[in-house]
């Protein structure tokens, strides 16, 4: 009796979040301007600084790598940041903000739901942005491509997780778009500068290298470097980029308001 009573109310559910996952990427297929920063400015910034003669010479004090090799990776976490921090928290925000969350939980389909195709479809988008930088880096300036498969797609998933997570605190403590986007852009460059977009977390030294490697992106970075190399990340970069995910996680969560 009961499953002949809930299903076609399950039915209704799936269905409901179907539709919404389609509405979802057909909206986010014509944001040409998230998609340029996730997809393309990542490896547009890549050709660019390969372009510097001396970032293509092999690096003793780096083991041997060169200053492009390193950056495959920084690109690699920026695309997160531009899909986690810039382009993702307006979109959830204004949802709030015009009260399409508080309408959907009168509905079969929580908003849950949405929630989780935009992470989705914001999650895709960075892993064909990671694709188009090894594809590049290969192609015009023969960087390996990642010794280690396994490794690296570990590395990739909580590095990605953890940047979503910053994300999501951002938008669980904004209370409309305007405030998201100013609290985005004030996270943002310390985000860039611990990703090593401005140097590479591998050339830098003592207690700024150690700083940078405690938090989420540092410690993605390094991970995806070693992966890239074709060795097994450091335990503690894998433990730090969990532990920021979990605890960053939990605080979205009880702080975020659907209206």
């Amino acid at each position: 009796m009961s499953t002949a009573t809930t299903t076609p109310t399950s039915r209704r559910t799936n269905g409901a979040t179907a539709a919404v996952v389609r509405t979802e990427a057909t909206l986010f297929a014509r944001e040409l301007g998230s998609l340029f920063w996730i997809l393309l400015f990542p490896t547009l910034l890549l050709a660019v600084i390969g372009l510097v003669p001396d970032f293509q010479e092999a690096n003793p004090s780096l083991g041997g790598q060169r200053i492009i090799d390193l950056y495959v990776s920084v690109v690699v976490v920026l695309a997160m940041i531009m899909a986690a921090i810039v382009a993702m928290p307006p979109v959830i925000a204004g949802y709030r903000e015009s009260g399409v969350l508080r309408r959907l939980r009168t509905t079969p389909m929580h908003p849950a739901a949405l929630l989780g195709a935009q992470v989705g479809l914001h999650a895709v988008a960075v892993l064909a942005s990671v694709v188009l930088a090894l594809a590049t880096a290969r192609v015009l300036y023969d960087v390996a491509l990642p010794g280690h498969l396994g490794w690296y797609a570990v590395a990739l998933v909580l590095g990605t997780a953890s940047a979503f997570s910053i994300g999501a605190v951002i938008t669980a403590v904004s209370a409309s778009t305007r405030v998201v986007q100013t609290v985005g852009t004030i996270v943002f460059f310390p985000m860039m500068f611990t990703s090593g977009v401005w140097m590479p977390v591998q050339t830098m030294e003592g207690w700024l290298r150690q700083t940078v490697v405690s938090t989420p992106l540092g410690a993605a970075s390094e991970a995806l470097n070693d992966a890239l190399q074709g060795t097994a990340p450091a335990l503690v970069d894998l433990a730090v980029m969990g532990g920021w995910t979990v605890v960053l996680g939990f605080v979205a969560v009880r702080l975020f308001r659907w209206e």
